[in-house]
Order: C-alpha cells, then sequence, then structure tokens
C-alpha cells in the first residue's frame, strides 16, 4: 500500500512537472503565428488611393501580417519589363503582384507564379462567381496563375436622347447609325478604335466573338482560320467602312473617339467603362445626363467583349507564400473588391454588384445592362507571346480596314502568322 501510494505521488508530481514545463515553453507554431511577416505588394501607381484602404482593411484584420506596398511604373510596358527583370532573377522581394490580363500566360509559362489551385481548393474559393472570362485569362494549361483583380470590357454607351432602344444586333447598330446620323448635333452614327494598334485587336476579337469566332483555342492552338472568323471580320469591316463613322476612323484610338462622343458628334461608341464618368463629367462633356450603356451588338452567337483589366498572383520566389496567399484572397475576395469597387475599379467577384454601397458609388454597378455587358468578356488570346500575337494581328486588321485585302486572305495571313510565331 504505502509503495502504490509513493508511485502515485510520483506521477502526479512527474506531471505538473511536465504540464509546467510544456506551459512556460512555446510550441513551434505558436511562436511562429506570434511573429509578423512583412510582404511586398507591386502594383501601377495608386491614383486613387484604393492600394491604401486595401492594406489598412487587411492589415486590421491579419495583426501579424504587415503589406508595404511598391509602387511600379503606371506605363504597363515599363512595369512588365521591371517585373520580368526581377522575377527573372528568382528575387523575392515582392511577393503579391498586380498583373495585367496578357501577363498571366507569360508570367505562369516562364515560373515565375506559383499555382494557386491549392490554395483556391483548401479555402473553398467560389470561381463560378467570379466573371468567367478573368478567371479564364489567369488559367495556363489547366492550372490557376491568377485571381482577378477588376475587369475592363467592350461596352456600347449611347445617347438617350436619341435612341428610345438600344441595338440588340450589329445589322441592327447599322440600320439605327445611318438613322440618326445628323440629328441632334451628330456628324457620325458610330465611332469605335480601328487605329493599327492593341485596341483595333479587341474590336476585332468581339466582332469574331460574337459570330463563335476564336483566335486560340484552350490548348493554344490556332483556329482563327474559320467560317465564324471571317464572317465576324466581315462585319467589322463593312461598319468600318460605312459613312456612319469617321472618313479618317483608322487614325482612332480611345482617346479620338470618346472625346468625340462627349462634344456629342455620335449617337453610339465602343469603349470600356471608363467612357460612362467621362461623358458625365460637366467639366469636359456635352452630353451630361444622356448617356445609356449597353452589351454590345449580338452576332450569330451573341454578345461578345473583349476583356480588359487587372489580376494578381504570387511570387513563385516569395518566402511568405501563406502569408502572401492570405493577403491575395482579401483584395480579391468580397471585401477587397468592395473596398476597390467603391474607389472606380470595376469587380469581378459578381456579387460586389449587389451591395448598396458600391451602387451607391457609382449608378453603372446597379445598371443591369452594364453588368450583363461585362459578363460576356472574353479573354484576348492566352499566350506566353501574346505581344507577338498582337503585333501580327494589327498589322493584316489595319490592312482590312483600309480595304486593302479581303476577310478570307485576312485571316488565313493571320492563321499563318501565328502558327510560326508559336513555333519559335
Amino acid at each position: 500500500m504505502k509503495l502504490g501510494k509513493k508511485l502515485l505521488s510520483l506521477g502526479i508530481i512527474a506531471s505538473l512537472v511536465v504540464g509546467v514545463t510544456a506551459c512556460s515553453t512555446p510550441k513551434a507554431e505558436d511562436k511562429k503565428t506570434s511573429e509578423v511577416v512583412t510582404l511586398t505588394f507591386a502594383r501601377g501607381k495608386d491614383a486613387n488611393g484604393s492600394t491604401t484602404k486595401l492594406i489598412e482593411a487587411f492589415e486590421n484584420t491579419h495583426p501579424n501580417i504587415k503589406v508595404k506596398f511598391k509602387e511600379m511604373p503606371a506605363d504597363s510596358g515599363q512595369n512588365h519589363d521591371q517585373l520580368v527583370t526581377m522575377l527573372s532573377s528568382k528575387s523575392s522581394e515582392i511577393d503579391v503582384i498586380d498583373l495585367d490580363v496578357i501577363w498571366p500566360a507569360e508570367f505562369g509559362q516562364a515560373g515565375y507564379l506559383q499555382p494557386l489551385d491549392r490554395y483556391i481548393q483548401s479555402d473553398s474559393i467560389p470561381m463560378d462567381k467570379y466573371v468567367q472570362g478573368n478567371v479564364e485569362a489567369g488559367n495556363v494549361n489547366g492550372q490557376q496563375y491568377a485571381m482577378p483583380r477588376f475587369i475592363d470590357a467592350g461596352l456600347l454607351f449611347y445617347r438617350t436622347d436619341l435612341v428610345k432602344n438600344p441595338p440588340k444586333t450589329w445589322d441592327e447598330l447599322i440600320a439605327q447609325s445611318k438613322q440618326l446620323k445628323g440629328q441632334g448635333g451628330t456628324q457620325f452614327g458610330y465611332l469605335m478604335q480601328a487605329k493599327q494598334y492593341e485596341g483595333l485587336v479587341c474590336n476585332f476579337i468581339e466582332f469574331a466573338g460574337s459570330y463563335g469566332g476564336r483566335i486560340l483555342d484552350a490548348k493554344g492552338n490556332v483556329v482563327v482560320n474559320s467560317p465564324e472568323t471571317i464572317k465576324g471580320l466581315k462585319k467589322m469591316m463593312e461598319i468600318a467602312q460605312l459613312d456612319v463613322v469617321p472618313k479618317n476612323i483608322s487614325t482612332f484610338t480611345e482617346v479620338e473617339s470618346h472625346t468625340s462622343f462627349i462634344q456629342g458628334q455620335s449617337p453610339f461608341i465602343r469603349n470600356w467603362p471608363y467612357q460612362y464618368a467621362l461623358a458625365e463629367d460637366k467639366a469636359q462633356s456635352k452630353i451630361v445626363g444622356k448617356v445609356g450603356v449597353a452589351p454590345l451588338p449580338a452576332g450569330d452567337q451573341g454578345s461578345a467583349a473583349a476583356l480588359g483589366g487587372w489580376m494578381a498572383g504570387i511570387n513563385k520566389y516569395s518566402k511568405h507564400k501563406k502569408e502572401a496567399w492570405e493577403f491575395l484572397k482579401f483584395i480579391t475576395g468580397p471585401e477587397g473588391q468592395k473596398i476597390s469597387a467603391q474607389y472606380g475599379s470595376t469587380p469581378t467577384y459578381l456579387p460586389t454588384f449587389d451591395d448598396k454601397a458600391v451602387q451607391d458609388s457609382n449608378p453603372l454597378y446597379a445598371n443591369k445592362n452594364f453588368i450583363e455587358g461585362i459578363s460576356k468578356a472574353i479573354p484576348r488570346p492566352v499566350s506566353p507571346v501574346y505581344p507577338a500575337i498582337s503585333d501580327a494581328m494589327q498589322i493584316e486588321l489595319a490592312k482590312a480596314i483600309g480595304g486593302q485585302q479581303t476577310a478570307e486572305v485576312t485571316v488565313k495571313n493571320i492563321e499563318t502568322k501565328l502558327n510560326a510565331i508559336l513555333k519559335k
């Protein structure tokens, strides 16, 4: 009995000692979570202060993660080149990166970006609630390398004092443009971007897409030479060569077209979402309070809008990938998208448009036609050599717009050039 009691007492004392020791020595994971990690977020110039607000909101809910903002050049090309220089040297200087929608394919294939699939699956991110064109732009060879941040998409803007019902099809647009040209002080019937530059490619993608045409398929194969693409290009050429557009339409970029529209010179314009705020600016617009928005007209396969905007991803060489995912998830999730939307960036997470505070910040966000229009967005060819693809297309499309070659020849030439580019 005495021996039993003695052993019991020793056992109790031993367990107490172990307990005290366990309480006084932090576990490895406890120590880790108490450390403050500093991330670096690289994006272009923060013109409206939204980045500061995003970081503040994130840090308030993640006290162990601090975020430093690295402002990149406002010029997209310079921004791209600086990022490539850093990432090609395997630098861990930055953790989370803002990416133009045409960059994920290049950066993902080069090994600069961390694949996000396991994070998305682990946290059950509802990817089906984002604009699908944006999701596709960040998916390379079946892997998701970037999350959607905010979107630009081609839309049809029109004069509500002249247009009762916006056209549903390209043929209806042609008819209304002819009818309305000259009314209400207008000089033209329709405005678009047809100069030999990226905007011409975007317009082409929209026309081709509305008839079911595509440039590349999901596997990166060239599929531009199809009856659908040819039909879309023919419609684009028809409109660009009508007298409802300016005679010098081949010199028009966004600047020339939006300037003409806000001066009241046309009942219709194809442009990006920024057009609305510009048209409502009393300091420079003659059509304030007279602007509506609708999806671009449809072809045989419905409406299609060229996708623009920005994504965000994680540097493959980041030393803090787990924390970087938490920040990326925040800025592309419900709260981050709401903050960005209130500062003028059109969200890609569709439930954001139902938020009253978001709707109050911009009446477009409550406009069903606007939401439908951006939801029709399709990505430009997802390829690591997109700049070369775009340059080749611009040259051929400019010849088509200028009446120098047929749609069939144009599409065949694009096919030949793209195959050569992709085989290099």
